[in-house]
């Protein structure tokens, strides 16, 4: 069966395959870029509303047409060039009335009405040719139709012909393009008799309508954009310069100059920025003082080592020049204590270099102190503890002793501490262990009738290689890591271990473990 990592699904996760590589900034603008795009399609909305207007100008033009031969046809044939003329005034149309022989027989035009006059385009100023150039761009992004160009006939007609609006039941229109890209809108309307009355109409205002709405929007999308851009760059300046110095310091540290970097904390800062400047300002502080307490450690083992080393040559090479029998057994014994001592040494040396690692990768779970700590008296006594010491274990047997944490590691806290007190104790001495169960965690004494920690030393009984050994004890026995291993399993069980006086004031030291409680059901 196949296992996935689960660090590779979080990387793909987090992964964004298509701006991989691409800074935060251009992201940041592209973003807000975007939406003012999407905005921007008002340009495109108003070629709709263009195209509204037109169609709405078209029907009127109908009816207009429509109208204007009703009207006409009411009065006498002489008065209807007075008519068309007012009529024409009125609706600011050009009128042509057309015989059954398409010929034209009344212009408002030729009756000195010029209300219909095409703009040259070549006359106008820079800016109309500047709005017909992004009239015809819009046009052709969005595929609008192109409207033919308007022309006048040699003969005086105009589209459409008036022979087919003639056979046709319905009024006719058309809508063309002027020079300068405005609508030109002609209707035509059949009349009795074979007549045809034909308007001709120049909507420059529908136009002019739609490029100051277009100018308006251009405004406002321009003002819109100079701030848009410049809150994505002042976003883009609070994320992407603190990324950029703590990436900096982080690769700094990496090259080996954590002494000389100082990771930003940005304590004003309260986002996830914040958060991560002082996460990463913390794993810096923490990584030198692991480089400090390594580099410390290597110093600690390089003195222990050489003072068994220093005694085992002298007496190696002592033993080549004594020739005296019992003077070469003190030499030797003096080398098969510095072995055990540099045996014990290393032992210790390596376990506690191996500690940290194997802690990070241990799985805590449920541990019962009461049954640890029995077990272990157990054992020690049926192996016999050395100089008539005596093991005692005070607890409440309903009393529930329960931490989590990982159990080879919690019995080699409680060896250690419980070794140390045997080291120290008297001979026939009491050694006394008390657990309990109180309302912050478990609650675990250990106490003897030894002389005691001083108080100025009590904290400097857990450093690596610190030993205060009673007078005439055995070399070599104790390495000075017991209980520096000891703290460091307590600590990363989120627990505490300290050095008290004994209660009553009576002689001897008094080790204090406490740990968290597990949560048990019911």
């Amino acid at each position: 069966m196949l296992v996935l990592d689960p660090s590779d699904e979080d990387a793909r996760a987090l992964s964004l395959r298509w701006s991989a590589r691409v800074s935060l900034t251009p992201r940041i603008l592209f973003v807000n870029v975007f939406a003012l795009a999407m905005l921007a399609g008002g340009f495109f909305y108003l070629d709709s509303y263009r195209s509204r207007i037109v169609d709405g100008r078209v029907t009127q033009s109908i009816r207009e047409a429509r109208l204007i031969a009703e009207a006409v046809v009411a009065v006498p044939t002489a008065q209807r060039p007075d008519l068309s003329v007012k009529l024409a005034r009125d609706m600011g149309s050009w009128i042509r009335i057309y015989d059954a022989d398409a010929k034209l027989i009344i212009d408002t035009r030729a009756l000195g009405l010029r209300n219909f006059v095409l703009q040259d385009p070549d006359k106008q100023a820079w800016t109309q040719g500047a709005a017909r150039f992004l009239d015809a761009g819009i046009d052709t992004v969005v595929g609008t139709p192109r409207a033919p160009l308007y022309r006048e006939r040699s003969n005086g007609l105009a589209w459409p012909d008036v022979r087919t609006v003639r056979s046709a039941p319905t009024v006719a229109a058309t809508v063309w393009r002027a020079p300068d890209r405005t609508p030109v809108i002609t209707a035509a309307s059949p009349m009795p008799g074979g007549s045809v009355v034909m308007t001709t109409f120049n909507a420059r205002d529908i136009t002019q309508t739609v490029r100051v709405e277009r100018f308006r929007l251009s405004i406002v999308l321009f003002v819109v954009a100079i701030v848009s851009v410049l809150l994505s760059l002042f976003l883009a300046r609070t994320i992407v310069r603190p990324l950029r110095r703590l990436a900096w310091s982080a690769v700094r540290v990496r090259l080996g100059r954590a002494r000389e970097v100082v990771v930003p904390r940005l304590p004003e800062r309260r986002d996830e920025i914040g958060m991560l400047a002082r996460a990463l300002s913390d794993m810096s502080l923490a990584l030198r003082a692991r480089i400090d307490a390594i580099e410390a450690f290597a110093a600690d083992v390089t003195h222990e080592m050489k003072n068994p080393l220093a005694s085992l040559r002298s007496a190696v090479e002592g033993l080549a020049m004594v020739k005296d029998p019992a003077l070469q057994e003190r030499l030797l014994a003096i080398v098969r204590d510095d072995v055990h001592r540099l045996d014990r040494l290393i032992t210790d040396i390596a376990e506690a270099s191996r500690l940290d690692a194997q802690l990070s990768r241990a799985k805590f779970e449920p541990v019962d102190l009461g049954a640890m700590i029995a077990a272990l008296i157990g054992s020690r006594e049926a192996r016999g503890v050395e100089r008539g010491i005596r093991l005692e274990f005070d607890r409440r047997q309903a009393e529930s002793l329960v931490v989590l944490g990982e159990g080879a590691r919690l019995e080699r806290v409680l060896e250690n501490v419980i070794e140390n007190a045997i080291s120290f104790s008297p001979d026939g001495g009491l050694i006394r262990i008390v657990a309990r169960h109180e309302p912050d965690g478990v609650f675990v004494a250990i106490e003897d009738e030894g002389p005691g920690v001083p108080e100025e030393a009590r904290e400097q009984v857990f450093q690596r290689f610190q030993s205060l050994r009673p007078a005439g004890e055995a070399f070599g026995k104790h390495s000075g890591l017991g209980l520096a291993i000891a703290r460091t399993i307590v600590d990363a069980h989120q627990g505490s271990i300290v050095a008290t006086e004994r209660t009553n004031r009576a002689a001897g030291a008094r080790f204090v473990i406490r740990l968290p409680a597990a949560e048990t059901a019911g």
